[in-house]
């Protein structure tokens, strides 16, 4: 995991002398190891993609990160290496019951205390049947 130098994008300004401007793979730049948008080496992840590995980056530090434009903003995402990576932890099953409560108390009324197939809006405080009868 030393060298994350890429050869195409190191051949790119050997042979045309553009340099590529997120290609930073020293980090003499940008103070950390940078690299362009679908560029990152293989062995390094977003969190995202972590996630979608069911992974997470287990209290490391980024070890480079990738940088883009969007719009008129620069945009980074961080890297992580992927074999220091550990599984996503699963919840145990008395804060899966006390979720599963917490989000039955969110579609509760509380005017006529029917439980709805939607999560009561706050700024009511009541279900859409009630705050249609009494107009504030």
């Amino acid at each position: 995991m030393t060298d994350l130098r890429s050869f195409d994008l190191d051949q790119l300004g050997d042979r045309t002398g553009i340099r590529v401007e997120f290609y930073d793979p020293l980090g003499t730049r940008y103070g950390f190891p940078t690299f362009p948008f679908h560029c990152a080496p293989d062995g390094l992840a977003t969190v995202r993609q972590l996630r979608a590995a069911g992974l997470r980056p287990a209290g490391q530090t980024p070890v480079a990160q990738i940088l883009w434009r969007h719009r008129k903003n620069r945009r980074v995402a961080y890297l992580y290496r992927l074999d220091m990576a550990a599984p996503k932890r699963t919840a145990t099953p008395a804060q899966r019951e006390a979720i599963a409560k917490a989000l039955r108390a969110r579609r509760t009324c509380r005017v006529c205390a029917q439980v709805k197939p939607y999560y009561i809006p706050r700024c009511y405080g009541e279900c859409l049947d009630c705050h249609e009868g009494n107009p504030s």
